[in-house]
């Protein structure tokens, strides 16, 4: 065997060995995706459980405006729920006086000039 041979051979076992690490990669990502979404199904299930329509029209419309708002108070709801603090289903009406409740709390910046 010449040494061109052998870097050849070496090229091939080089490229056989990445492609493995790429599939790993591949297979590794699918199997995050698919538990990614899985807990996002398992979310709406909670949500739909414990909000009435027209409270999760609102979650909606609050989601497509401000997502990490969104999926805070998606948090908060389903912690309370699960804790047996609020009456089940929540109403818009509950879910408004929520949400005002949250703004009240969010510290107010002021900005004075000198």
């Amino acid at each position: 065997m010449s040494d061109e041979e052998l870097t050849e051979e070496e090229l091939a076992l080089l490229r056989r060995k990445r492609m493995q690490e790429l599939q790993r990669a591949a297979v590794d990502e699918q199997r995050h995706a698919q538990q990614a979404q899985q807990l996002e199904a398992q979310r709406q299930a909670l949500l739909r459980q414990i909000l009435t329509p027209e409270a999760r029209q609102r979650l909606t419309n609050i989601r497509m405006v401000r997502p990490d708002f969104a999926e805070q108070l998606e948090a908060q709801l389903i912690q309370l729920a699960q804790a047996g603090r609020v009456q089940l289903p929540i109403t818009d009406e509950q879910l408004k006086q929520a949400l005002e409740k949250m703004q009240s709390q969010r510290k107010e910046i002021k900005i004075r000039r000198m």
